[in-house]
């Protein structure tokens, strides 16, 4: 698997680095403006949501100030999955129900019901998938594009609890982004395809059930994040280039010129990092991984304008992460939970969009990292799986 080879080599970036400077991979290292930490070994079976989701105690903050500690939200248990699942996607779909899909050599699926608090199985994908993007279209079917080393495509239909095959994208492609069109299209672009990272992009047709070339990303990107713009354009960020070096760079996509173009670079080169869009229009750019060889993770956050076209920074989260969630409230604030930093991270923390700050709050039962977060209908956040978990958890 892609995500297994990466991960193994960046450990050993990593142990011949930490070696070279006479530390452990442990050890954590200050980078000074960039707000980075060394980046420890990464575990092979670990789980991501691609993208675009017990009781723990919540912690403390005081006002203004980063990193201490007033009363925020808490997790709480909620059932398990039928299965432990990572680098699977899980999808809000119409009714309140969550579908989770896939997962490390997974071809299974299975439902969410908020109102019970249990997972229960639904109709298997027609292939097994991991690192895969899932989107919910218009008609409130959910179409399945790609994972490691897979260009086909499928539909879950609700109404019928099964999955249909729906046309091929035009590479096969993994670790790429889904992004829900205004016109119900979806923008499917790069990713890791064959030989390496892509810049290639295509468009899936509801109507159709076909995909076609768009125009490419004008830098090949994996691991890279996207948001959908008030505009309707999209906004592409950061990633791993030609090498395991994160890049700076972000591009907009314009659906009516079918085209990419260069926008103002980020702050940092960060990849697996996360862009949320705010209710001011703006979008949160957080953590990730940065460094020549990818070997340090960031603490970091920026924001981009899309009036003015380009990032300026915020404050720093309270701890170094990637691979992490960001899920927009509908209080307007950010809920960044879970990923990695030395380690798998069961600390989570909020974004004020109107004190531009970051503050702890109640941590998640288990570590994840690779794990999905969910907005659900009535206001709460579903964790599933990441680490080869089954348990499930809500925020509150």
């Amino acid at each position: 698997m892609v995500a297994r080879l990466r991960n193994v080599l960046l450990g050993l970036l990593v142990a011949g680095s930490c070696e070279a400077h006479g530390l452990r991979s442990s050890t954590a290292v200050d980078a000074g403006s960039t707000g980075a930490t060394m980046l420890a070994t990464r575990g092979t079976d670990t789980s991501a949501a691609s993208g675009t989701t017990g009781t723990a105690g919540g912690a403390t903050s005081s006002a203004g100030t980063t990193g201490t500690t007033v009363l925020q939200g808490v997790f709480v248990a909620t059932g398990s999955m039928t299965v432990a699942r990572s680098e699977h996607t899980a999808t809000l779909l119409s009714n309140g129900n969550v579908l989770i899909a896939g997962g490390l050599d997974l071809a299974s699926a299975e439902l969410y019901n908020p109102a019970t608090g249990t997972f229960t199985a639904t109709g298997s994908m027609t292939a097994a998938r991991d690192s895969h993007t899932a989107t919910l279209l218009p008609s409130g079917k959910v179409l399945i594009a790609g994972g490691e080393s897979l260009a086909s495509a499928e539909l879950y239909d609700p109404a019928a609890g099964a999955f249909t095959a729906s046309g091929s994208m035009t590479v096969a492609r993994a670790w790429h982004t889904a992004t829900l069109l205004p016109s119900g299209k979806v923008l499917i672009a790069g990713g890791s395809s064959t030989p390496g990272q892509t810049a290639s992009a295509e468009l899936y047709n509801p109507a159709t059930g076909t995909f076609t070339a768009t125009g490419n990303m004008t830098v090949a990107r994996v691991f890279y994040a996207a948001a959908l713009l008030p505009s309707g354009k999209v906004l592409v960020t950061g990633g791993e280039g030609d090498s395991f070096d994160g890049v700076a760079s972000a591009e907009l996509y314009d659906p009516a010129a079918g085209a990419f173009t260069a926008t103002g670079n980020m702050t940092v080169a960060r990849h697996d990092h996360t862009a949320t869009l705010l209710g001011n229009g703006k979008v949160l750019i957080a953590g990730g991984v940065g460094g020549v060889g990818g070997i340090y993770n960031l603490a970091s956050a920026e924001l981009y304008d899309p009036g003015a076209g380009r990032f300026t920074a915020t404050a720093s989260m309270t701890t170094y992460r990637a691979d992490h969630t960001a899920t927009l409230l509908g209080n307007g604030e950010v809920l960044v939970a879970g990923g990695f930093a030395n380690g798998w991270l069961a600390s989570a923390e909020l974004y004020d969009p109107a004190a531009w700050t970051f503050t702890a709050t109640g941590s998640m039962a288990v570590a994840r990292q690779y794990h999905t977060a969910t907005l659900l209908l009535d206001g709460k956040v579903l964790i599933v799986g990441g680490t080869r978990a089954t348990s499930g958890e809500l925020y509150e």
